[in-house]
């Protein structure tokens, strides 16, 4: 399954890099560096960069709702442990009244 939804963006990819083989400039502001490379490249590039940056800010943002998944799993636990000791104690036999 994951073949097929992989296999025809790859190919897309492939044909997309082989149609854009010009060369651009690639400049780093503020310095003077720069570095020649193939259009194709250079925006497959950018892309993975913004996607990489994507997935960590998603990451980190699914990190307070993980901890508070964890609260509440150690919350329900507590819980749990508290109502089989109340079920237990209201099982046990009660203890005559003593006579008055």
């Amino acid at each position: 399954m994951r073949l097929l939804i992989a296999a025809p963006f790859l190919l897309l990819l492939v044909l997309f890099a082989l149609s854009n083989t010009g060369s651009v400039q690639l400049r780093f502001w503020p310095t003077d560096l720069s570095l020649q490379a193939p259009l194709s490249l250079a925006i497959l590039g950018g892309m993975a960069v913004a996607f990489l940056i994507g997935g960590l800010l998603v990451w980190a943002s699914e990190l307070a709702q993980r901890r508070r998944a964890r609260r509440a799993e150690h919350a329900v636990r507590r819980l749990e442990a508290e109502l089989q000791a109340l079920k237990a104690r209201l099982a046990e036999p009660a203890l005559p009244a003593p006579p008055v």
